[in-house]
């Protein structure tokens, strides 16, 4: 319930034109689970919870997927606000791994608006198709792919997609699948348009 009322929130606010960052809606969601779980709900047990958000385990192959792509520029392309993003990359050991934290406090809107993704290419200094995006959330696979990014889905539990009228380039299992998959992809588009992928954004 939690995840969903989150979720939820970002995109009413987006709609509504009533942007909060990512704080202050995770900490609202939280406490309105609470409240509908009868849970208590003090704000020892607030911060707690919040602090979770700064300490995310990496999945278990992360380090090792992240270093085969190192001869691409990473970046993160996140919901999640600057100061969140900026102590969980140190926090995790992956500060020196990721060229940019791109966070949508600097224009205000959630994904999967297309402004955000818009923001990612010209943070890059890229076109939308030399960009990678990686994403374990098929909303987040459809935006990044209706706004024209290669897109790559992590889908660890064969999830079902969604009928938004988008499909990922790839579908791969675990993150260790993706540098195969970009050369793969890379390949392909050699073989037709010439357009490569040149940076990763998640």
């Amino acid at each position: 319930m939690w995840r969903q009322k989150q979720i939820q929130y970002m995109w009413l606010r987006t709609l509504m034109g009533r942007y909060e960052d990512f704080d202050a809606v995770t900490e609202a969601s939280f406490r309105y689970t609470c409240d509908a779980l009868d849970l208590r709900c003090d704000s020892t047990i607030v911060k707690r919870m919040m602090d979770v958000y700064l300490n995310l385990a990496p999945a278990p192959e992360a380090a090792e997927a992240l270093e085969a792509l190192r001869g691409y520029r990473r970046a993160i392309l996140s919901n999640g606000s600057r100061r969140m993003l900026t102590q969980l990359v140190q926090n995790t050991d992956l500060d020196q791994v990721f060229e940019q934290l791109i966070s949508v406090d600097e224009i205000k809107i959630y994904k999967p608006h297309p402004r955000v993704y818009e923001l990612a290419a010209k943070s890059l200094h890229v076109e939308p198709w030399q960009i990678g995006f990686v994403s374990s959330n098929f909303w987040d696979v459809s935006g990044a792919a209706s706004y024209g990014f290669p897109v790559f889905w992590i889908n660890r539990r064969n999830a079902q997609p969604d009928p938004l009228g988008f499909a990922p380039n790839a579908v791969l299992n675990r993150l260790i699948e993706l540098p195969a998959a970009i050369v793969q992809e890379n390949a392909k588009a050699r073989s037709g348009n010439s357009r490569r992928t040149k940076a990763l954004s998640s």
